[in-house]
């Protein structure tokens, strides 16, 4: 996935964001699992993103 801000992503350093990401926990049924990879394949994403992205949009961040 590009950064598209032309930046060369460094260990411990965000790039996209202004923290780091921490692996969590998502409990989903494989209907809603199957959109999200077919959404963020679109976007060019990864589910990670696509879903970072989705809940940013819904809570003005």
């Amino acid at each position: 996935m590009s950064t598209g801000k032309g930046l060369k992503r460094v260990k411990n350093q965000p790039v996209l964001h202004s923290s780091l990401k921490k692996q969590k926990n998502l409990w989903l049924t494989i209907e809603i699992w199957d959109l999200i990879k077919e959404e963020a394949a679109k976007k060019q994403l990864s589910c990670s993103e696509y879903v970072e992205q989705k809940l940013r949009e819904c809570h003005g961040r």
